[in-house]
C-alpha cells in the first residue's frame, strides 16, 4: 500500500532536479517527442511545470487520454435522445457539459430533460429502485479503469427499469492509431498507470516488438513522470526499444486478472468511434448479447443518423492527438474557456485545454 511518505518521496524537489540533470545528459542532439495517453499525466506535467525541467529539444505531448474528451458527439446525441423519450439519464458531472452535435446534456436538462449527476453507479441504481415507474439509464464512460465497475453491476442484475448506455473505450488501440498518423512524430510512449493496473503490461508489448517504440508504464507523481522520460531517453540512446515498468508499486505484468475476467464475461470488444479520430477497430466495449436487456441502445431503439464531432473554430481533435498544444487553437481562452467550453478538451478536469487554462498557460514553451 502506498503511504503518505511514499507519495512525498515522489515529490522530492531535490531528487527531481537530479533526475532532470540526468535527462539533459541523455537527451540526443535532435528533437525528441514522447507521448502520454492520460489526463492525469497531463495534469501532473502542467501543475508541477515539468516541461520547464526538460531540455528544449525533449517534449512530452498529450494523446487521447481523457475519457470524457474522446466521447464522440454521436454518443452524447444518444443520451440527449433518451431524455427526449422521457428517460432519466444519470452520469458523472463533467459529462453533462460535453458538446454533442448541436447541444449538450446540460442544455437538455435546462430544456426540461431529466438529467441527474451521480457520484457512482450504485447511486443511479438506487434511484431506479426507489422509482420503479420511471426508466433510468446510466451513461457509462471511461477506459479500462472504470469498465469493471459497470461489468459488476450488470452481473448483479439491476432492476428492470434500469439500463446502460455503454461508451467504454480501450487505450492500446488509440496508441496504435497515433503511430499510423504520418505527420505525427513520436519517439516513445508513457502509458497510463491506472489503466495498466487493470490490463497489466502485456497489451503494450506490441509497441516495442512490432513498432520499435520505447514504452514505459508510469505513475502520476512528478518523479514518476521524470523517471519515465529518463527511461525512455535511455532506450533511445541504447537504440533498443523495450517495455518497462516505472510504476512497479501498482502495476504487474498480469494486471488485475479478476477485473479482466469480469470484462470478458460481460463485454465484447467492438469497433468504436472516438471524437475527432473516427472509427477505431476493436477499441470499444459492447454488452454481450445475453445482456442485451440492459443495453439502452437496443431497449430504446437509438439510431443517430448524423453527428458532428468537429465544431467550427475548435481544434480539440488535434489537441487530443498531440499535433498542436492548446494555445495553437484559435478558440483557446477566447471563445473557449472553462466557464463556457466550446470543445470537449476544455470540459473535463482531465482535458488538456482545461488543464492548461486552469494553470493559466497561454504560451508555448
Amino acid at each position: 500500500m502506498t503511504t503518505k511518505n511514499d507519495v512525498e518521496k515522489f515529490r522530492d524537489p531535490v531528487l527531481a532536479k537530479k533526475v532532470a540533470e540526468h535527462i539533459k545528459k541523455l537527451a540526443p542532439p535532435y528533437e525528441t517527442k514522447f507521448c502520454h495517453v492520460c489526463g492525469t499525466h497531463e495534469w501532473t506535467i502542467t501543475h508541477y511545470g515539468l516541461r520547464s525541467l526538460l531540455p528544449d529539444n525533449v517534449d512530452v505531448i498529450s494523446g487521447p487520454g481523457c475519457p470524457v474528451c474522446i466521447l464522440p458527439a454521436s454518443d452524447i446525441d444518444e443520451a440527449i435522445a433518451l431524455t427526449e423519450k422521457g428517460v432519466t439519464v444519470t452520469t458523472f458531472g463533467d459529462l453533462i457539459r460535453v458538446p454533442g452535435s448541436e447541444t449538450s446534456l446540460q442544455k437538455a436538462k435546462a430544456s426540461g430533460g431529466d438529467v441527474r449527476i451521480v457520484y457512482g453507479l450504485r447511486d443511479a441504481i438506487q434511484m431506479a429502485k426507489k422509482n420503479p415507474d420511471k426508466e433510468f439509464v446510466f451513461f457509462a464512460v471511461g477506459f479500462e479503469t472504470t469498465s469493471p465497475s459497470t461489468a459488476i453491476e450488470v452481473l448483479n442484475k439491476p432492476p428492470e427499469n434500469f439500463s446502460f448506455l455503454v461508451s467504454h473505450r480501450l487505450i492500446p488501440p488509440a496508441m496504435e492509431l497515433l503511430l499510423g498518423i504520418g505527420d505525427l512524430h513520436i519517439d516513445g510512449f508513457i502509458a497510463a498507470g491506472h489503466v495498466s493496473t487493470i490490463i497489466g503490461m502485456k497489451p503494450y508489448a506490441v509497441f516495442p516488438e512490432a513498432y520499435g517504440m520505447p514504452t514505459v508504464v508510469a505513475g502520476f507523481e512528478p518523479l514518476d513522470v521524470l523517471f519515465a522520460v529518463d527511461m525512455l531517453l535511455q532506450q533511445v540512446r541504447d537504440g533498443v526499444a523495450r517495455l518497462e515498468n516505472e510504476y512497479k508499486r501498482a502495476v504487474s505484468w498480469e494486471g488485475n486478472v479478476k477485473a479482466q475476467k469480469l470484462l470478458e464475461q460481460v463485454f465484447d470488444v467492438v469497433d468504436g468511434h472516438w471524437r475527432g479520430l473516427g472509427k477505431l477497430p476493436k477499441s470499444a466495449l459492447g454488452l454481450k448479447r445475453e445482456f442485451s436487456r440492459y443495453d439502452a441502445r437496443e431497449k430504446y431503439d437509438l439510431h443517430i443518423e448524423e453527428s458532428r464531432d468537429i465544431l467550427k473554430g475548435c481544434l480539440c481533435h488535434l489537441v487530443m492527438i498531440g499535433k498542436i498544444k492548446p494555445p495553437e487553437c484559435p478558440s483557446y481562452m477566447t471563445s473557449c474557456v472553462p466557464e463556457s467550453p466550446k470543445g470537449a478538451c476544455m470540459v473535463s478536469n482531465e482535458g488538456t485545454c482545461r488543464i492548461w487554462a486552469k494553470h493559466r498557460v497561454t504560451k508555448l514553451r
